[in-house]
């Protein structure tokens, strides 16, 4: 049965963010408020977590994931990071922006673009996100939840479509979707792909 736990978005509570980082751990698919609408998480090897976030959502194995991060320094255990992504990231990060990098031997080819070898990576300046990254310790298994036909702006609308496919429901309160701004910057440059949420006068 689905656990559905009331986590307040800036003051979260830590008893209930150890339950759900165990959970986590034990190879749970989760449903998190962030900054940019509700979001299906799962850790970074979770091999048969991935699968079923990709079966929820449809997803091609051509789909990008996004692994969320807790800070700079843990975006740069996993990705690899020149001189200019770095003073970029350091600029303008926690904040609504999706950031394409090439990916280390730490993040699994399964995650990776086939040919490119790279991920997206975000440090998300919602609380909730920033506070569960912190007890886990370990980057989540990102993808925003999107499903045809549904939309997904509180709770109830959260449960009723997927009470039987998850693990654990964050209920964060109201969360209406805001797509990042999506930045390439595998190539040693700054490519924006997808203007969104976050300000692009911040990185140009």
């Amino acid at each position: 049965m689905v656990k559905l736990l009331e986590i307040h978005p800036k003051n979260p509570q830590i008893r209930l963010l150890e339950q759900v980082a165990d959970e986590l751990r034990r190879g749970a698919v989760i449903v998190y408020p962030t900054d940019s609408g509700y979001a299906l998480g799962a850790t970074l090897g979770n091999k048969n977590g991935l699968e079923r976030i990709r079966c929820i959502r449809n997803l091609s194995k051509q789909h990008y994931f996004t692994l969320m991060m807790r800070d700079l320094a843990h975006i740069g255990e996993y990705a690899k990071l020149d001189n200019i992504s770095f003073r970029l990231l350091k600029r303008i990060l926690p904040g609504s922006y999706t950031f394409v990098l090439q990916g280390t031997r730490d993040v699994p080819n399964r995650l990776l673009h086939a040919k490119k070898k790279t991920i997206g990576f975000r440090v998300s300046n919602h609380g909730l996100v920033q506070a569960l990254l912190d007890v886990l310790n370990e980057p989540i298994i990102n993808t925003s939840l999107i499903i045809k036909d549904c939309e997904f702006f509180d709770i109830d609308d959260v449960y009723d479509s997927l009470e039987k496919r998850v693990d654990v429901i964050i209920d964060g309160g109201y969360c209406p979707l805001e797509p990042t701004t999506v930045i390439d910057l595998s190539l040693s440059s700054i490519n924006i792909i997808r203007q969104g949420a976050g300000d692009i006068s911040l990185i140009i």
